[in-house]
């Protein structure tokens, strides 16, 4: 835990020792650092912090991790901006710095005023030192009186930080945490935040997006006030990266469990790329881009749809995505795009807007008393509605199968569907594709964005979802790049119509399975399919006039259908927008009506509602030391009998028992010989299943009649698996019957998702524990001669051979 801390305070500080050498330098003819050289250890470091932020964060929130990203994105645009004047293509980059350095001022500036008022000192000084240094470095390229003195003061102020928590880390090591200077104690640090966590999580990459929407409204803002002359290409960096960013924080925001959040950052991300391609635009054509109008107008009507139920979750951010409604209504509006006045007005009010909203979401990180959003209010206003009720407790972010790390993206998958068709509106002048900006959205949108959630829906165990959206993905993009990036000229031949044809063979696939699947999903396959038609009649020169548009325009509104099912069913409980049933239904494995549960096994409480389950009759697919079992109470007769039969077992592969320690068999204990106890003793909990001769011990353990699946007439297979979720669930219920969780005859299942898959519905739950540990089964030792000295080996397994016979032979000895 101290090393990701260490990590980015002393990144920091590296980074601000660097620039105070470049500023004590500067006034020389040759600086000790070329401006190129500068620039590549800016950006390396820059990694290193968002490293550093990210592994910290995914364990609790921080402060330090929205320093650590604030300062990444700073470095990585200061970093390109000076390499690019290294490299003469900027002349003077002071112009191009100014809108990043007055950002980064305030931001920093807000995480120094949060850090004082949170008791983190040594984070507090060095966000105000770094905030110093570039309110510092902004005067300097108004005044050349200040001098670049100041701004290495500022820098050296920031390593003098970095230097004191490094001597306080390495005295706490050397006297083992009795000496420990103030402000540098993580292990009371670690413990404030677990308990700040407790009292009301908050998603911690919030701020840090929201100081990057801050970065990109500032590049227009400074050119509406005057602080600027010009909008050009230095600017582009600033741009980019608050953009590249700000994707990394929508999949982090994911892994917060925050969908509304994350789609918000994704929406803001697309319009970062825009704007940096328009400010690009000129650098190859002499006018300045158009705006497709029909495409800011929907987009505004998405950014209105999710501040609407963002609202329900928290009423100061849905406000506040009221502002980028506005923003690309007025963008909608100018013909001129991001170079009207208009927009850049918007954009202003977008700057403070968000270093509002970032300053509450910085305080709520680490204040134990926070600031009301207003989500109290809207839960309070919602219970007395009977329609709707808001989706809360541990169940909201369930994975469709499995065990996912990852909250739903299909919102998001959805809404970029939405923007990539009604971009495609807009088709531009043929002589001049890139007249028109359609690149970012059909490239950022449709499909960098759509792959993120691609990706996600196959980490929730969305096979079907996750293929479709990453070859929609993949589509979006080759049709961008080439057709409105002026490849595409060129490129009509019967070529480009064999590519596109297997785009819709293999969307004709995707078409079938999702007959299974809803009809939602069954109209948003076949839908696109109209619009890889019209990529293939305008390959060969028979697009009919209008063909496109409309066909645009029904896969946008199908989308947009879906969108609003997936925004419903992620905030309210009970269906709002139907997605219908599957129309075609199979009977068999895997195609009931109702699902089985999945339940994480790092949980207690899963644990727990399986031993429910098992006590009440149900069969169960489990985690162990080996592979997945399926498994039932012998306490239930007839969950042994359901077991056996939902299993198809093999007559040469009987069932087998396990217990959770020899004090479930006491009640048995002169049943068995001296010798083969102590065996028994030594050899467990371990993967060896030991063949024993089957007695009169059987009856004990309460399973009746279904005792005859269990084992053969002679014998019995036992074992204390050495698993601690295992003997947990064993101690809840009492002993069970164990079978390996595949049918007969196929390999043995070493992931939950396989239980799932190769037994369906006929489970009542799966415990889901991600990869087994081994890939093989457990040691089976044939335990039924033992008192003659003699044991047998049914399979080997992960046990070698003579580690048994060892035990065997200490056990004689004893």
């Amino acid at each position: 835990e101290s090393l990701h801390s260490c990590i980015g305070l002393l990144g920091i500080s590296a980074g601000s020792l660097l620039l105070a050498v470049h500023f004590y330098s500067s006034p020389r003819a040759a600086p000790l650092i070329p401006s190129t050289a500068l620039g590549v250890l800016l950006l390396i470091l820059s990694a290193l912090l968002a490293y550093a932020g990210i592994r910290r964060s995914l364990r609790k929130a921080s402060l330090l991790v929205s320093l650590c990203l604030t300062v990444s994105s700073l470095w990585s645009g200061y970093g390109v901006i000076l390499i690019l004047a290294g490299q003469a293509v900027l002349p003077a980059p002071g112009a191009a710095l100014l809108p990043g350095l007055a950002t980064f001022t305030l931001a920093l500036l807000l995480v120094a005023l949060v850090g004082f008022l949170c008791g983190e000192p040594v984070l507090a000084l060095v966000a105000a030192a770094l905030s110093l240094a570039g309110a510092h470095e902004v005067a300097l390229h108004y005044s050349s009186s200040l001098g670049p003195s100041a701004v290495a003061c500022s820098h050296l102020l920031v390593c003098l930080a970095g230097g004191y928590f490094a001597l306080g880390r390495m005295l706490c090591f050397l006297t083992k945490g009795k000496l420990v200077l103030p402000g540098t104690d993580l292990a009371e640090r670690k413990a404030q935040e677990q308990g700040q966590g407790k009292a009301g999580s908050t998603n911690p990459f919030a701020a840090p997006g929201l100081l990057l929407n801050m970065l990109s409204a500032s590049v227009f803002g400074c050119r509406l006030l005057g602080v600027t002359h010009t909008l050009f290409l230095g600017h582009v960096p600033w741009l980019w990266a608050a953009g590249t960013y700000q994707i990394g924080i929508c999949v982090l925001s994911y892994r917060a469990m925050d969908v509304l959040m994350a789609t918000a950052f994704g929406f803001t991300s697309i319009l970062k790329f825009a704007a940096g391609y328009s400010l690009l635009y000129p650098t190859w054509q002499p006018e300045e881009p158009s705006f497709p109008t029909p495409f800011l107008v929907v987009f505004s009507i998405l950014f209105a749809v999710l501040a609407l139920f963002l609202s329900l979750q928290s009423p100061v951010d849905g406000l506040y995505l009221l502002v980028f409604v506005a923003y690309c209504i007025a963008l909608a509006c100018s013909p001129r795009g991001f170079f009207a006045g208009g927009p850049q007005g918007v954009a202003v009010a977008i700057f403070v807007s968000s270093a509002l909203v970032a300053l509450i979401h910085l305080y709520n990180v680490r204040a134990k008393a926070k600031i009301p959003l207003g989500k109290g209010a809207v839960r309070a206003l919602l219970a007395r509605s009977s329609l709707l009720k808001l989706r809360e407790g541990p169940d909201l972010h369930a994975p469709y199968l499995g065990y996912s790390k990852y909250a739903d993206a299909e919102v998001l998958a959805y809404a970029c569907s939405v923007l990539a068709s009604f971009a495609l509106t807009a088709t531009g002048d043929p002589q001049a594709p890139l007249a028109t900006v359609v690149i970012p959205w059909l490239v950022v949108a449709g499909g960098i964005l759509k792959l993120l959630g691609g990706s996600v829906a196959f980490a929730r165990g969305k096979t079907l979802e996750s293929s479709a959206f990453i070859l929609y993905s993949v589509m979006w993009i080759i049709w961008g790049l080439t057709r409105f990036g002026g490849l595409y000229g060129t490129a009509r031949s019967f070529h480009a119509a064999v590519g596109i044809v297997a785009f819709m063979l293999f969307n004709s696939f995707i078409v079938f399975c999702s007959l299974f699947l809803n009809m939602a999903w069954f109209f948003y396959s076949l839908t696109f399919m109209l619009i890889a038609v019209s990529f293939l009649l305008d390959a060969i020169h028979a697009l009919p006039t209008g063909y496109d548009i409309a066909a645009t325009l029904i896969f946008g509104l199908v989308s947009f259908y879906c969108f609003l099912a997936a925004l419903a069913s992620s905030t309210f409980e009970g269906c709002c927008f139907p997605l219908g049933r599957p129309l075609v239904q199979l009977s068999g494995v895997g195609a009931g009506t109702t699902k089985c549960l999945h339940l994480p096994a790092r949980k207690a409480s899963s644990v727990k509602r399986i031993a429910d389950i098992l006590r009440n009759g149900g069969t169960c697919g489990i985690p162990t030391d080996t592979v997945y079992v399926l498994v039932a109470a012998c306490s239930r007769p007839d969950a042994v009998e359901k077991a056996h039969r939902s299993k198809r077992q093999a007559q040469d592969r009987p069932m087998s028992l396990w217990i959770s320690s020899l004090k479930q068999l006491e009640p048995a204990k002169h049943l068995f010989t001296p010798l083969l106890w102590d065996f028994m003793e030594a050899a467990w909990p371990s993967p060896i299943s030991l063949v024993i001769p089957r007695g009169e011990w059987v009856d004990f353990l309460g399973m009746k009649d279904s005792a005859k699946y269990v084992g053969t007439p002679q014998s019995v297979a036992i074992r204390i698996p050495d698993c601690s979720v295992t003997t947990h669930l064993i101690d809840l219920v009492g002993p069970i019957v164990v079978t390996s969780a595949n049918p007969t005859g196929e390999a043995d299942t070493t992931h939950h998702n396989q239980v799932y898959a190769k037994l369906g519905d006929q489970v009542d739950a799966v415990l889901c524990g991600g990869p087994s540990p081994e890939n093989i089964a457990s040691t089976v030792v044939d335990c039924t001669k033992i008192d003659s000295g003699n044991i047998g080996f049914f399979r080997v397994g992960i046990i070698p051979k003579s580690q048994v016979l060892q035990i065997l032979e200490q056990v004689q000895k004893k």
